[in-house]
């Protein structure tokens, strides 16, 4: 996933649980044993998301939690013991992003880093979210995903909302190739029937948008479906 974790709780017991299951699950992690650690962490290390327990020595999970919302918006899940809803509000209030009580399963724990991972830099929540995508470029193309258009150099080239989807599927891995039913499921948004009729006159509609000094940039993989030149 590429995504950096880090964990600030007191209990080496818990950080050991949740390295294991987040990199289990494909994360980096780094951990912080106080808030003065946690603190420290966060400066140099650049987490993407900090499980941040609220009883901790040096300086407590809510103190931490302001600092943190000072200049950055990374998702904070909290960790703690304390299950009142005064003890939830008040951590929401200061900026958190969830919560999980103790004890708690590993295995919820990293379901909740998944969910927050993919709402804030997936889909690209929060202003300056540091890994959520704005552009894709391959080749000479690129790709403005705010504004839904495709560029080469200065030139535009429009895109219906279809072919948007499906050139941000192939340029998000390009060189990869994709099945109709892959194809169609993206641009449609719908579960695929056999409709090899739309996906061609589709692709063959970007493939004369694209077209641009003799270059193939869709290249068709007989038997298989279709992928983007990377080059």
């Amino acid at each position: 996933m590429g995504y950096k974790i880090m964990i600030a709780d007191d209990e080496a017991e818990i950080r050991d649980v949740l390295r294991l299951y987040l990199e289990k699950d494909g994360y980096e992690v780094v951990e912080a044993a106080d808030g003065v650690e946690a603190m420290d962490k966060i400066q140099k290390e650049k987490p993407d998301l900090v499980i941040l327990d609220i009883m901790m020595p040096a300086l407590d999970g809510y103190r931490v939690l302001r600092n943190i919302r000072e200049d950055n918006n990374i998702p904070v899940i909290m960790l703690s013991a304390k299950d009142s809803d005064a003890d939830k509000i008040l951590g929401l209030d200061l900026g958190a992003d969830d919560y999980i009580t103790k004890p708690f399963g590993p295995l919820e724990a990293v379901a909740r880093v998944n969910s927050n991972i993919r709402r804030f830099y997936s889909l690209g929540a929060g202003g300056n979210a540091q890994k959520a995508v704005k552009e894709l470029a391959v080749q000479d193309l690129r790709l403005d995903l705010e504004a839904c258009l495709l560029y080469r150099g200065e030139e535009t080239i429009e895109l219906t909302s279809v072919e948007f989807r499906i050139m941000r599927l192939f340029m998000e891995e390009p060189g990869k190739v994709f099945t109709k039913q892959q194809i169609y499921e993206t641009g449609w948004d719908d579960e695929y029937v056999v409709s090899d009729n739309n996906i061609m006159v589709c692709i063959s509609k970007l493939r004369a948008k694209l077209e641009h000094d003799g270059r193939e940039y869709i290249k068709t993989v007989r038997g298989l479906g279709y992928r983007l030149e990377k080059r």
